[in-house]
């Protein structure tokens, strides 16, 4: 892991947050790499006593931005509402520019997402030019970024609260 990402896995002031809910939306598109980002965020969520999760699979990246919203949208009011939504995906460059395309949508989606819901939407996109690349990133020399997206989820929830509290 780069030494610029290890005070992330720092874990003060997410502990004791068993009752936070987190939502995790995820993509069909590179699921062997995805789905290692979904594993890794689960196990981080398992280990700081988080259960109240969910799951939502959508086809691509692109879908993504809509997933969360529509997710927040009809779990508004209910026990099933997150305190923090976690969006994994992994878009890798290919001959075209659709990779650019798909990138720019997709984290201008997630940027709107969190400007407009009052929960955190957390960026587990992987954006990368190979799947070696992806794969660094799963535990390799960059850190795992599903733990990290976990532990990031569990920050901004106690932000929240303390906001809420007036901390």
């Amino acid at each position: 892991m780069s030494d610029n990402n290890k005070s992330l896995l720092n874990d003060a002031g997410i502990l004791n947050l068993e009752d936070a809910s987190v939502v995790i939306v995820y993509t069909e598109w590179n699921d062997t790499i995805v789905n290692e980002l979904v594993a890794g965020c689960e196990k981080s969520l398992a280990q700081y006593k988080v259960s109240n999760t969910s799951k939502i699979v959508v086809p691509g990246a692109f879908e993504l931005p809509y997933a969360c919203k529509q997710y927040w949208e009809n779990t508004k009011g209910t026990p099933k509402q997150p305190g923090a939504i976690i969006a994994f995906g992994c878009v890798i460059r290919g001959e075209t520019p659709h990779f650019d395309y798909v990138c720019k949508a997709v984290t201008e989606g997630i940027l709107q997402l969190n400007l407009q819901l009052p929960v955190p939407v957390i960026f587990g996109i992987l954006t990368v030019d190979n799947e070696q690349q992806a794969k660094d990133r799963l535990g390799g020399v960059h850190g795992h970024k599903g733990e990290e997206a976990a532990i990031t989820a569990l920050k901004m929830i106690a932000l929240q609260r303390d906001l809420e509290r007036g901390v």
